[in-house]
């Protein structure tokens, strides 16, 4: 009688999650992830591993220390400070060559800097704030930066009774500038940002706590305490009025505060949460995020008090990043949340990085192009999501399943194959583990099988310039060789078409470029066990590459 396999499919999906104990999370979640490392949840489907990184600029800011403030003004522009040699915050602005100084504060070096974007007279601007000196003004026009000075030098602005000095968080609301000082709130008159006389509309609010952050959000001015949520609504000051969203936790990283798919991250003392606008009026839902990845975002937090964070919007994307000072790059941890919904904590798919030391980052929409930049204290400033490596280091990207029971936990199951289903870019070569039975390093009868391997040579789409453009009398087709296709059959038309570079029937000389990457991999495998786990890694320069399916054929044994 001839042996029956079975077949039991491994959809990539679900994401990082350790907030499961190891046979609920087999049973009830296959396809998610103990270990997410550098692959990223998919909004098409599956597991891709993360692009790399380049710099910027092969010329390093000067100054020491780290970079403290980093703007994307455009694709081709970035504003930057840094500590010059007097100890003094120093801005640039850099096109990709060389970075042009546009002045230093004016009084001690400042602290990490943040900024908000304002249009006046039809230019755009950034205030930054440092949280020490006057706050600058950085205009697109001429790329010039202004000081705010408490003197009569003839700046044109009025300070009033207030004092803008040492504002440490920014923001525009209502066409009125808001700068936050320990627990006070200064606001400008209407459409000048520099304008603090009461007489004009400009004033001041105490909140109670030390403000960590201000972000605007559906026509209301969010106030993040360290222990409390407040809300600013109103037009003018005749009318701006101040309510508590929750007086029973606050957010204790200004920097980690991002606008994410309609809701808003940011780091509270028990985890990642979600400030959530609800059906209800003016109700929100404040979900801890990480609680599904409570283990490893534990972990995480407690490696800093440091931190940054960027939004990739193209993806639904928010990381955030921990900066140790003394740690190395290739070491430095973060964390990937992709939303795949408009709201709410159960739609975010959860993963970690390693290997990008992050002290201040920033994204930007230029037209159709999003750019994402971060810098850390080597004086660089890399441009993220482009490239296969990580300035050069290779990138490693691992996923590793729970252990899975497949039917019964109690009944012994032998595996014979695996086909996996994967959507290359370029070159692929990741090395595969099979686990059985938790892997326990106690258990001396259990043989653990060895690494297999999988790989994928050949070109894609022929692509001019591209580091896979091959010449010469190599053809780039598939690789799967024991797939015998059908046979062509012909349509003539005479006289010349358009050549169209890149296209699957691209022939230069005797070279045809443009053949199909395969998708299918089979590979035979070892083993039985009551349960199993699938681990792959991928640490290399090659392109990124998403994991689609796996299917396991595999015999059930007789109950013992």
């Amino acid at each position: 009688m001839a042996t029956q396999w079975q077949t039991f499919p491994i959809e990539f999906r679900g994401g990082l999650i350790s907030n499961m104990s190891p046979l609920q999370h087999g049973s009830n979640a296959v396809g998610s992830a103990t270990i997410l490392q550098n692959f990223e949840p998919n909004k098409e489907g599956g597991y891709s591993k993360v692009k790399g990184y380049e710099k910027f600029s092969t010329t390093a800011v000067s100054g020491s220390g780290p970079i403290l403030a980093l703007k994307v003004i455009s694709s081709g522009r970035i504003v930057v400070a840094r500590k010059n040699a007097s100890n003094y915050t120093e801005y640039y602005y850099g096109t990709g060559t060389t970075w042009t100084s546009m002045g230093a504060s004016a009084s001690t070096n400042g602290l990490k800097v943040n900024h908000a974007e304002f249009t006046e007279a039809g230019v755009d601007k950034v205030i930054f704030v440092d949280g020490v000196n006057f706050p600058a003004i950085y205009s697109t026009s001429g790329n010039s930066l202004d000081f705010f000075k408490n003197d009569s030098s003839g700046d044109p602005f009025d300070i009033g009774t207030n004092d803008p000095s040492g504002a440490e968080r920014v923001a525009i609301f209502k066409n009125t500038a808001f700068y936050s000082k320990e627990n006070i709130l200064y606001f400008t008159a209407p459409f000048n940002v520099k304008d603090f006389t009461s007489a004009n509309g400009a004033g001041s609010i105490n909140v109670g706590s030390n403000i960590t952050g201000l972000v605007v959000f559906r026509d209301q001015l969010i106030i993040f305490t360290n222990s409390s949520i407040k809300r600013l609504t109103g037009n003018t000051s005749a009318d701006f009025q101040v309510s508590p969203i929750t007086d029973r936790i606050g957010c204790i990283n200004g920097d980690t505060i991002q606008e994410v798919g309609g809701d808003i991250m940011y780091l509270a003392p028990d985890g990642i949460r979600l400030l959530s606008a609800t059906d209800r009026i003016g109700d929100f839902g404040l979900d801890i995020a990480s609680d599904i990845i409570s283990k490893d975002a534990n972990t995480f937090l407690n490696t800093s008090s440091t931190f940054s964070s960027v939004l990739f919007r193209e993806k639904a994307q928010y990381r955030i990043f921990a900066y140790v000072e003394s740690e190395q790059s290739d070491v430095a941890k973060g964390l990937i949340a992709t939303k795949f919904i408009s709201q709410g904590a159960s739609g975010i798919s959860w993963a970690t990085t390693k290997g990008i030391k992050a002290h201040v980052a920033d994204s930007r929409y230029s037209g159709d192009q999003e750019t994402i930049a971060f810098a850390n204290s080597d004086g660089y400033i890399y441009v993220l999501n482009t490239g296969n490596s990580f300035d050069t280091s290779e990138i490693e990207a691992v996923y590793e399943s729970p252990f899975m029971p497949i039917t019964d936990p109690q009944i012994r199951k032998t595996f014979y194959k695996m086909t996996l289903y994967a959507e290359p870019t370029g070159d692929m070569n990741i090395d595969v583990n099979l686990k059985y039975d938790f892997a326990s390093a106690t258990n001396t009868k259990k043989v653990q099988p060895s690494t297999f391997n999988i790989t994928s040579t050949g070109n894609a789409v022929f692509q001019f310039g591209s580091s896979n453009a091959v010449f010469g009398t190599a053809t780039a087709s598939a690789t799967n060789t024991k797939k015998v296709q059908p046979s062509t059959f012909n349509i003539t038309s005479t006289g010349n078409a358009v050549f169209q570079f890149g296209s699957s029937n691209a022939v230069f000389g005797t070279a045809t470029y443009g053949g199909e990457l395969d998708t299918v991999y089979d590979s035979n495998v070892i083993g039985s066990g009551k349960t199993v786990a699938l681990r792959i890694e991928d640490n290399s320069t090659n392109p990124t590459f998403t994991l689609d399916t796996a299917l396991l054929e595999f015999r059930q044994n007789d109950r013992q």
